[in-house]
C-alpha cells in the first residue's frame, strides 16, 4: 500500500494516540493497518504540498467519555511530535467542546483543526447516521477542504468505511475494528485511506488470564444486545474462550444506543445488580453507562456480592475499584 503524503505520520500517530488513551506502550507503525513491524515512518512536521496547512475534520459516534479522552491524547501526541503547541486543556470537555478548544487554541504552522468540520449522528441516534454521512460526503465533494478525518468510535469508523474513506481517515476508540467490519482484516484495512489500530486476540487474552487467576464457572457480561453492543463487549471473543475452557456466560441486556447517558448508566447498573447474585465473576465491558463517574458504583455492587471483576477498558477502572485488568 502506498501512503499519501500526510498518511505516514498519521498512521504512526494513530498507534501512539490509541496507546496513550489506554495507558499502553505504542508499537511501531507497520506498512498496513493493524500490523506491527520494524518499519519506522518519519513523523517530523512537514508542510502541505502546494502551501497551506493540513486541515483535520472530526466525526464522532456520539457522546461517550472515552472519545474526548482519546482526542486529547491525539492532540498531545501531535504536540509531542512537534506538529503543534497547546495551552493547558480543560478537563471534562465533551467531544464537541474539545474539538472547538483545539480549533481555537492549537498553534501550528502545518496543521489546522477545522472548527466547522465536526459531525455527529446526535447522541448515538441511529436515525441520524444517514444525514451525518450525507453531510460529510457533501463537504468533501463540494469544498475539497478537508485533508484527514478522525473517526471516533465504531459508528464513525463504520460510516467512513461505508463512504470508501474518500480522504485519509484514522479510526480511534473502537473495541474491535475487524469484528465491526470497519477494516477487512488485521493485516489490511481494505482501503488505502483507512487506518485503524487492531490488536488480534486482545480480549481473548484478557478473559483467559482472568480465568487462570479466578477459575470461575459462570462469567457475567453486561452489554446492549445489538451488533454494536456485542462488538463493544467483545462477545464473540468471550464466547470463544468460554467454549475452550468450559465456563458459562450469563448476560444482561442494557440498552445504550438512542438514549441519553443517564439512562444508559441506569440500565448498566441495574444489570450489574441483577447479575451479581448469579455469577462467579464479572467481565466489565465497554458500555456508555460505565463511565468514570459510575464505574465506582459498579465496583461497589460487585464487591458487596463478593464477585471478582476484570476491567476490559484498562487500569483506570482498577483505580476506581474494579479488581484487575491487563494493560
Amino acid at each position: 500500500m502506498t501512503l499519501k503524503p500526510c498518511c505516514a505520520f498519521v498512521l504512526s500517530l494513530s498507534l501512539l494516540a490509541s496507546a496513550a488513551a489506554t495507558g499502553q506502550t505504542a508499537p511501531q507503525a507497520g506498512p498496513a493497518s493493524g500490523t506491527v513491524s520494524t518499519a519506522v515512518f518519519a513523523t517530523t512536521p512537514h508542510a502541505k504540498p502546494g502551501g497551506g496547512k493540513w486541515r483535520l475534520g472530526y466525526f464522532e459516534s456520539g457522546d461517550y467519555v472515552e472519545y474526548p479522552r482519546t482526542l486529547r491524547a491525539i492532540a498531545q501526541g501531535l504536540e509531542h511530535l512537534g506538529w503543534l503547541s497547546l495551552p493547558t486543556m480543560p478537563d471534562d470537555l465533551s467531544g464537541r467542546d474539545m474539538w472547538r478548544f483545539l480549533a481555537e487554541n492549537a498553534k501550528s504552522d502545518t496543521l489546522e483543526f477545522v472548527a466547522d468540520a465536526w459531525w455527529q449522528p446526535g447522541n448515538f441516534d441511529a436515525s441520524q447516521r444517514p444525514a451525518a454521512r450525507e453531510a460529510i460526503t457533501r463537504r468533501l465533494d463540494e469544498r475539497h477542504d478537508i485533508d484527514l478525518v478522525i473517526a471516533m468510535g465504531t459508528w464513525a469508523g463504520q460510516d467512513m468505511a461505508a463512504l470508501g474513506a474518500p480522504v485519509p481517515t484514522v479510526v480511534a476508540s473502537t473495541s474491535d475494528a475487524v469484528g465491526a467490519n470497519i477494516v477487512a482484516s488485521a493485516e489490511d484495512s481494505g482501503l488505502d485511506n483507512l487506518h485503524a489500530r487492531v490488536q488480534p486476540q486482545r480480549y481473548q487474552r484478557q478473559v483467559r488470564l482472568f480465568h487462570e487467576i479466578v477459575p470461575f464457572k459462570t462469567l457475567g457480561l453486561v452489554y446492549e444486545d445489538s451488533p454494536e453492543g456485542r462488538t463493544y463487549a467483545a462477545v464473540p471473543a468471550v464466547e470463544q474462550v468460554a467454549a475452550e475452557q468450559g465456563f458459562e456466560v450469563r448476560s444482561c441486556n442494557a440498552q445504550s444506543n438512542n438514549i441519553d447517558t443517564a439512562q444508559a448508566t441506569h440500565n448498566a447498573l441495574e444489570c450489574y445488580r441483577q447479575l451479581a447474585g448469579q455469577v462467579d465473576a464479572m467481565y466489565v465491558t465497554v458500555h456508555r453507562g460505565v463511565t468514570p463517574e459510575s464505574v465506582g458504583q459498579v465496583a461497589d455492587i460487585l464487591r458487596a456480592a463478593k464477585v471478582p471483576s476484570f476491567a476490559m477498558l484498562g487500569s483506570a477502572q482498577v483505580q476506581a475499584g474494579l479488581l484487575m485488568s491487563l494493560a
